[in-house]
Protein backbone atom coordinates (compact mmCIF):
# COMPACT_ATOMS: atom_id res chain seq x y z
CA UNK A 1 0.00 0.00 0.00
CA UNK A 2 1.50 3.32 -0.63
CA UNK A 3 2.01 6.14 1.73
CA UNK A 4 -0.71 8.17 0.10
CA UNK A 5 -3.40 5.24 0.68
CA UNK A 6 -1.66 5.37 4.25
CA UNK A 7 -2.52 8.91 4.73
CA UNK A 8 -5.98 8.64 3.63
CA UNK A 9 -6.87 5.80 5.71
CA UNK A 10 -5.36 7.62 8.67
CA UNK A 11 -7.32 10.48 7.77
CA UNK A 12 -10.99 9.10 7.24
CA UNK A 13 -10.80 6.51 9.48
CA UNK A 14 -13.03 2.81 8.27
CA UNK A 15 -15.64 2.65 10.37
CA UNK A 16 -17.28 -1.75 10.20
CA UNK A 17 -21.05 -2.34 11.30
CA UNK A 18 -23.00 -5.30 11.55
CA UNK A 19 -23.34 -5.03 7.74
CA UNK A 20 -21.00 -2.78 6.01
CA UNK A 21 -17.48 -1.02 5.74
CA UNK A 22 -17.63 2.65 5.28
CA UNK A 23 -14.31 3.68 3.99
CA UNK A 24 -12.53 6.48 1.87
CA UNK A 25 -13.47 6.39 -1.91
CA UNK A 26 -10.75 5.42 -4.38
CA UNK A 27 -9.98 5.65 -8.26
CA UNK A 28 -11.44 2.52 -8.62
CA UNK A 29 -14.75 3.46 -6.99
CA UNK A 30 -15.53 5.89 -10.26
CA UNK A 31 -18.34 3.36 -11.88
CA UNK A 32 -20.20 2.45 -9.12
CA UNK A 33 -20.19 5.97 -8.17
CA UNK A 34 -21.79 6.76 -11.83
CA UNK A 35 -24.30 4.38 -11.02
CA UNK A 36 -25.10 6.25 -8.13
CA UNK A 37 -25.52 9.40 -9.64
CA UNK A 38 -26.71 8.90 -12.42
CA UNK A 39 -30.54 7.63 -11.42
CA UNK A 40 -32.72 9.98 -11.67
CA UNK A 41 -34.49 8.50 -8.92
CA UNK A 42 -31.47 8.73 -6.74
CA UNK A 43 -30.37 12.20 -7.36
CA UNK A 44 -34.38 14.10 -7.79
CA UNK A 45 -33.79 15.45 -3.86
CA UNK A 46 -29.98 16.22 -4.88
CA UNK A 47 -28.48 20.34 -5.73
CA UNK A 48 -27.27 18.48 -9.38
CA UNK A 49 -28.29 16.99 -12.13
CA UNK A 50 -28.35 13.48 -12.61
CA UNK A 51 -25.08 12.64 -14.06
CA UNK A 52 -24.56 11.20 -17.89
CA UNK A 53 -20.99 10.87 -18.33
CA UNK A 54 -17.82 8.50 -16.39
CA UNK A 55 -16.32 11.91 -17.07
CA UNK A 56 -18.61 13.86 -14.88
CA UNK A 57 -18.62 11.43 -12.33
CA UNK A 58 -14.03 11.29 -11.81
CA UNK A 59 -14.62 15.27 -11.71
CA UNK A 60 -17.18 14.61 -8.71
CA UNK A 61 -15.13 12.32 -7.32
CA UNK A 62 -12.24 14.54 -6.56
CA UNK A 63 -14.29 17.62 -6.08
CA UNK A 64 -16.04 16.53 -3.59
CA UNK A 65 -14.29 13.37 -2.40
CA UNK A 66 -10.06 12.76 -3.16
CA UNK A 67 -9.45 16.42 -2.91
CA UNK A 68 -10.67 16.39 0.72
CA UNK A 69 -8.47 13.15 1.83
CA UNK A 70 -5.68 15.16 2.61
CA UNK A 71 -7.50 17.25 5.55
CA UNK A 72 -6.43 16.79 8.98
CA UNK A 73 -9.82 15.04 9.22
CA UNK A 74 -12.18 14.02 6.29
CA UNK A 75 -15.87 12.15 7.21
CA UNK A 76 -16.66 11.38 3.49
CA UNK A 77 -17.15 7.81 2.92
CA UNK A 78 -17.86 5.12 0.34
CA UNK A 79 -21.41 2.99 2.05
CA UNK A 80 -20.21 -0.44 1.15
CA UNK A 81 -21.68 -4.10 1.53
CA UNK A 82 -19.49 -6.67 3.72
CA UNK A 83 -20.24 -9.02 1.36
CA UNK A 84 -18.63 -7.55 -1.93
CA UNK A 85 -16.59 -3.89 -0.44
CA UNK A 86 -18.46 -2.34 -3.75
CA UNK A 87 -19.69 1.25 -3.28
CA UNK A 88 -23.91 0.81 -3.00
CA UNK A 89 -24.08 4.59 -1.79
CA UNK A 90 -22.46 7.56 0.43
CA UNK A 91 -22.51 9.38 3.61
CA UNK A 92 -20.51 12.78 4.22
CA UNK A 93 -20.02 15.41 6.55
CA UNK A 94 -19.23 18.77 5.52
CA UNK A 95 -16.29 19.71 7.75
CA UNK A 96 -14.82 22.37 6.11
CA UNK A 97 -18.01 24.40 7.11
CA UNK A 98 -19.80 25.97 9.89
CA UNK A 99 -22.95 24.03 9.47
CA UNK A 100 -21.13 20.57 9.66
CA UNK A 101 -24.27 19.30 7.31
CA UNK A 102 -24.43 15.84 7.14
CA UNK A 103 -25.54 13.93 3.61
CA UNK A 104 -26.19 10.72 2.21
CA UNK A 105 -27.11 8.90 -1.02
CA UNK A 106 -27.74 5.40 -1.82
CA UNK A 107 -28.91 3.08 -4.62
CA UNK A 108 -32.28 2.61 -5.43
CA UNK A 109 -32.18 -1.15 -4.96
CA UNK A 110 -30.64 -1.31 -1.40
CA UNK A 111 -33.39 1.31 -0.54
CA UNK A 112 -35.66 0.55 3.04
CA UNK A 113 -33.42 -1.47 4.21
CA UNK A 114 -32.15 0.16 6.76
CA UNK A 115 -28.93 0.99 5.27
CA UNK A 116 -28.49 4.88 6.05
CA UNK A 117 -29.35 4.44 9.22
CA UNK A 118 -27.01 2.02 10.35
CA UNK A 119 -24.09 3.50 8.46
CA UNK A 120 -25.28 7.52 9.65
CA UNK A 121 -25.62 5.71 13.10
CA UNK A 122 -22.13 4.26 13.22
CA UNK A 123 -20.80 8.14 11.43
CA UNK A 124 -22.52 9.90 13.95
CA UNK A 125 -20.94 7.86 17.23
CA UNK A 126 -17.68 8.88 14.89
CA UNK A 127 -18.49 12.61 15.24
CA UNK A 128 -19.42 12.64 18.50
CA UNK A 129 -15.94 10.93 19.84
CA UNK A 130 -13.81 13.10 17.49
CA UNK A 131 -15.17 16.57 19.14
CA UNK A 132 -18.03 17.79 16.90
CA UNK A 133 -20.46 19.90 18.85
CA UNK A 134 -23.57 19.54 16.86
CA UNK A 135 -24.41 18.37 12.52
CA UNK A 136 -27.10 19.68 10.73
CA UNK A 137 -29.36 17.94 7.93
CA UNK A 138 -31.89 19.49 5.31
CA UNK A 139 -34.36 17.93 3.51
CA UNK A 140 -36.57 18.95 0.95
CA UNK A 141 -40.34 18.46 2.28
CA UNK A 142 -41.40 16.85 -0.70
CA UNK A 143 -38.65 14.15 0.55
CA UNK A 144 -40.07 13.16 4.00
CA UNK A 145 -37.99 9.84 3.97
CA UNK A 146 -34.75 11.31 4.16
CA UNK A 147 -36.19 13.06 7.48
CA UNK A 148 -37.49 10.18 9.21
CA UNK A 149 -33.32 8.88 8.45
CA UNK A 150 -32.80 12.64 10.16
CA UNK A 151 -34.99 11.33 13.22
CA UNK A 152 -34.05 7.85 13.71
CA UNK A 153 -30.18 9.18 14.12
CA UNK A 154 -31.54 11.36 17.08
CA UNK A 155 -31.52 14.74 14.99
CA UNK A 156 -33.98 17.44 16.01
CA UNK A 157 -36.61 19.81 13.36
CA UNK A 158 -35.53 23.06 14.15
CA UNK A 159 -37.02 25.42 11.39
CA UNK A 160 -38.03 25.40 7.90
CA UNK A 161 -36.58 27.92 4.85
CA UNK A 162 -37.48 28.32 1.37
CA UNK A 163 -34.04 28.59 -1.28
CA UNK A 164 -34.26 28.75 -4.88
CA UNK A 165 -31.66 26.01 -5.41
CA UNK A 166 -28.88 26.04 -7.74
CA UNK A 167 -28.17 24.57 -10.61
CA UNK A 168 -31.40 23.25 -10.57
CA UNK A 169 -33.11 26.64 -10.21
CA UNK A 170 -35.92 25.55 -8.19
CA UNK A 171 -37.89 26.85 -5.53
CA UNK A 172 -37.25 24.06 -2.65
CA UNK A 173 -38.98 24.64 0.99
CA UNK A 174 -35.81 22.48 3.02
CA UNK A 175 -36.51 21.60 6.85
CA UNK A 176 -33.69 22.33 9.06
CA UNK A 177 -32.82 19.18 11.61
CA UNK A 178 -29.92 19.88 13.95
CA UNK A 179 -27.90 17.44 16.69
CA UNK A 180 -26.09 18.54 19.62
CA UNK A 181 -23.99 16.61 21.26
CA UNK A 182 -23.39 18.28 24.30
CA UNK A 183 -27.46 17.18 25.68
CA UNK A 184 -27.66 20.12 27.50
CA UNK A 185 -26.77 22.79 24.45
CA UNK A 186 -30.06 24.18 23.25
CA UNK A 187 -28.22 26.60 20.69
CA UNK A 188 -29.67 26.14 17.23
CA UNK A 189 -27.33 26.85 13.87
CA UNK A 190 -29.01 29.90 12.58
CA UNK A 191 -27.21 30.69 9.34
CA UNK A 192 -29.97 29.51 6.79
CA UNK A 193 -33.09 31.45 8.88
CA UNK A 194 -31.22 34.97 8.18
CA UNK A 195 -30.03 33.67 5.17
CA UNK A 196 -33.43 33.53 3.22
CA UNK A 197 -36.32 35.70 3.90
CA UNK A 198 -38.58 33.40 3.95
CA UNK A 199 -37.90 31.13 7.02
CA UNK A 200 -41.00 29.55 9.13
CA UNK A 201 -41.59 26.74 11.97
CA UNK A 202 -43.49 24.06 11.10
CA UNK A 203 -45.61 22.85 13.92
CA UNK A 204 -47.00 19.59 12.71
CA UNK A 205 -44.22 17.37 11.51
Amino acid sequence: MSDNKLKIIENTPIIYTDRLILRPFSESDIYDLFLILKDKEVNAFLPWFPLETLEQAHTHLHQNYLKYYNQPSAYRYAVCLKSDNCAIGYINIAGDTDNHDFGYGLMKNFWHKGIVTEAGMAVVERLKNAGYDYITATHDVKNSRSGEVMKKLGMKYCYSYIEQWQPKDISVTFRMYQLNFNETDEKVFMKYWYKYPEHFIEYDI
